[in-house]
C-alpha cells in the first residue's frame, strides 16, 4: 500500500471519529430539546442522509484501493486544506448553535433564530461545509467518482433537507 494511501486512510479514520462525536452530541442535544418542547421535522429524509454519508465514507476508503487512485500533490494538498477549512466552518456552526444543534431538524419554537457566527453570512453554513468536504475529501486521494456521485446525490438531498429546515425555522422568533 502506498504511504500516501495509509495517511489518507488515517485522515478518513479521523473524519469517522469526528462524525461519531457529532452523532453523540447531536443525540444529546436533540433529547434535551425535545424534552423542552421542541418538535422534529423531516424525519423521512434522515435515514437517506445517514445512508448517503456512510456510503460517502465507504467510497472515500474503497475507491482509491479498488481503482489504484494516485495521490497527486497538486490536487491532494489543496483539497486537504479545503477539508480542514470545511471542518472549521462545521464546528464553528455547531459551536454557534450550541445546545440547539442536531443532525436532525429539531426546533424549539420559543428560541430565537441564530444570526451570529457563520450564520451572519450564510443561512446554512454547515451545509456549505458538507458540500465543500464532499468534493474535497475524496479528491485528497483522487477518488473523483466518489466526489461526483456524492455531490450529485447530496445536492438533491440537501434541497429536501433545507426545505424541511426552513419550514421548521419559520416557527421560531426572529433573532
Amino acid at each position: 500500500m502506498q504511504p500516501s494511501l495509509v495517511l489518507y486512510e488515517v485522515l478518513i479514520a479521523a473524519v469517522v471519529i469526528e462524525r461519531c462525536a457529532e452523532l453523540v452530541l447531536s443525540e444529546k442535544n436533540a433529547r434535551a430539546l425535545l424534552a423542552r418542547g421542541a418538535f422534529e421535522r423531516g424525519r423521512g429524509h434522515y435515514p437517506s442522509m445517514v445512508a448517503l454519508h456512510a456510503a460517502f465514507i465507504a467510497g472515500c476508503v474503497l475507491e482509491p484501493l479498488l481503482f489504484d487512485r494516485p495521490f497527486i500533490p497538486q490536487l491532494g494538498i489543496p483539497m486537504l486544506l479545503v477539508v480542514v477549512a470545511a471542518q472549521s466552518v462545521r464546528w464553528w456552526a455547531i459551536a454557534t448553535l450550541g445546545v440547539h444543534w442536531s443532525t436532525r431538524v429539531v426546533v424549539l419554537p420559543t428560541a430565537p433564530r441564530v444570526a451570529s457566527g457563520p450564520y451572519r453570512w450564510l443561512p446554512h453554513p454547515n451545509y456549505a461545509a458538507v458540500v465543500a468536504e464532499g468534493i474535497a475529501l475524496p479528491l485528497v486521494h483522487s477518488a473523483w467518482i466518489t466526489a461526483l456521485v456524492f455531490t450529485a446525490l447530496n445536492a438533491w438531498l440537501l434541497s429536501v433537507r433545507i426545505r424541511a429546515e426552513d419550514a421548521a425555522l419559520t416557527a421560531m422568533r426572529p433573532a
